[in-house]
């Protein structure tokens, strides 16, 4: 396994506010829209992963490695860059991918999407997307804070300020039986820091779960979520276990002390001329760890899937590669494609397949 030795701490986050845990179904709040900026940087596009560039051999970002760590999960296909360059690895996303847009129902027996309107595949996806980014930020403190180094992906130019995320550059050793250890460096993402009751500071990330499937307009949540909130916490598992699977990963991989589950409804608009609203009926909090034990997440597996894809690269001649993830099928293929790929508008499809 591996285990984590060094960090980078960037900016700290602001403090979760509690009174969320106090959310009911019969005490909803309305999710509000922020107007915080987003970033979802690439690992080579990042200034601090360039000056980290000789302190270890692999570079990704966390959501990219729990890709990875999770694909026996993953239904849909993927794609992620791989640039070997001498004794490193860089591990990208593509620019225009759907990569950082959340999935909804990967793993239930019947896909969402069939009936078209608000509930086909990319409007849930974006609406599950919309949805995590707006509740991470509302149930945040507002805490005026002095960091260390301001956010590198912050631009003097936008109007809107960034969203509020802590990043870690985390020094991870990858170790793998008779092969010699390699350093990971992996930048991570904490959303909030917590106070606990003996006033220890603790890291948190903030994820939401969405109900959009309201039979014949009515919220299941609404009515057992207070009552039989396990039932629903089985049923996401089971119809979101690639998901749930990256959250935690991304958990554990940023040190973490928790992660917080936000349940997210519709609001059905009272007029046709609005739009669906959403509400927040209540928050349930985990141990990452433990959380990964409960959907049978074996981390040692994970790391085991990483290093076995590392390991492969690692024997590629220096040069750009895309890993592919078949759909429906888990199968990963790694093909060999021109340096200047996705760099621009490029037409060239001469992949070459390089191995399975």
């Amino acid at each position: 396994s591996s285990g984590i030795n060094a960090e980078w701490p960037l900016r700290p986050g602001e403090h979760y506010d509690k009174k969320y845990d106090r959310i009911t179904t019969k005490a909803e709040r309305p999710l509000t829209m922020t107007n915080r900026l987003f970033h979802y940087v690439s690992t080579t596009d990042d200034p601090i992963i360039r000056e980290l560039a000789k302190e270890g051999h692999v570079f990704a970002t966390d959501s990219i490695l729990a890709t990875i760590m999770t694909c026996p999960r993953s239904y849909y296909s993927w794609d992620i860059i791989i640039q070997r360059v001498g004794s490193r690895l860089f591990f990208d996303k593509r620019d225009d991918s759907d990569f950082d847009l959340l999935t909804v129902n990967e793993t239930a027996n019947e896909l969402p999407g069939g009936d078209g309107g608000s509930n086909s595949l990319t409007k849930l996806s974006l609406e599950a997307t919309y949805i995590n980014q707006n509740f991470s930020q509302q149930c945040l403190k507002r805490e005026a804070k002095t960091y260390k180094r301001p956010n590198p992906f912050a631009n003097e130019e936008d109007d809107n300020e960034p969203s509020s995320v802590a990043y870690r550059y985390r020094k991870i050793p990858l170790l793998g039986p008779g092969a010699e250890p390699l350093t990971l460096i992996c930048r991570c993402e904490v959303d909030a820091v917590t106070t606990s009751a003996n006033g220890e500071e603790k890291y948190m990330n903030i994820k939401a779960l969405n109900e959009w499937d309201l039979k014949g307009g009515a919220s299941e949540w609404r009515q057992k979520l207070d009552t039989q909130r396990g039932d629903i916490l089985t049923t996401e598992m089971k119809n979101n276990k690639c998901k749930l699977a990256k959250w935690t990963v991304s958990s554990i991989l940023a040190g973490s002390d928790l992660l917080k589950f936000g349940y997210v409804t519709r609001s059905m608009p009272r007029s046709s001329g609005e739009s669906i609203g959403h509400s927040i009926l209540g928050t349930q909090e985990f141990i990452p760890k433990q959380f990964a034990a409960q959907i049978s997440l074996d981390m040692n597996n994970a790391w085991g899937i990483l290093r076995v894809i590392v390991d492969r690269c690692m024997q590629l001649k220096d040069g750009k590669y895309v890993l592919y993830k078949e759909p429906g099928k888990g199968i990963l293929r790694i093909y060999k494609v021109p340096l200047n790929t996705f760099e621009e508008d490029n037409d060239d499809s001469d992949e070459e397949e390089e191995g399975k």
